[in-house]
């Protein structure tokens, strides 16, 4: 399995933040993790709400346990709301199923999941999107 290194970690981070900046978005906090679920980098701009790590990380964490971004989580649990939230007992209330979860692919191969919250769920994947694709990978946000 080929390894999200932190450089690359860190310029999707970078890259995120600039794309909030130019969408004059609310703060917000990225969170970073490897395809094994840990966390490699996360950051939060200043002001951000409470408890936008928490979900941030619940949008990255949900996208990789159910291998799918989480737009598509977000759109199974309007689907099949009971599967959804047993998964979640499951995950002992990890997951978020709403957008801004978004997996980082290279080709064919997982290499984690960036978290975005802060601003809209659409705003939040917008940037998680932006900051997969300046490092030259893929996104997928289902």
């Amino acid at each position: 399995m080929a390894d999200l290194t932190l450089d690359t970690a860190r310029k999707i981070l970078d890259a995120a933040f600039v794309k909030a900046g130019e969408l004059k978005l609310k703060p917000l906090v990225v969170t970073i993790l490897d395809a094994r679920g840990v966390l490699k980098l996360a950051a939060a701009q200043d002001g951000t709400s409470l408890m936008r790590a928490e979900i941030a990380h619940g949008k990255a964490y949900g996208a990789l346990a159910m291998g799918m971004g989480s737009r598509a989580l977000f759109q199974r649990a309007q689907e099949q709301a009971y599967f959804i939230d047993a998964v979640n007992t499951i995950a002992k209330g990890a997951l978020v199923p709403v957008p801004g979860g978004v997996l980082i692919m290279d080709g064919t191969t997982l290499l984690g999941a960036v978290g975005v919250s802060g601003d809209t769920s659409d705003n939040d994947e917008a940037c998680a999107v932006a900051g997969i694709q300046a490092a030259g990978l893929k996104a997928n946000a289902g």
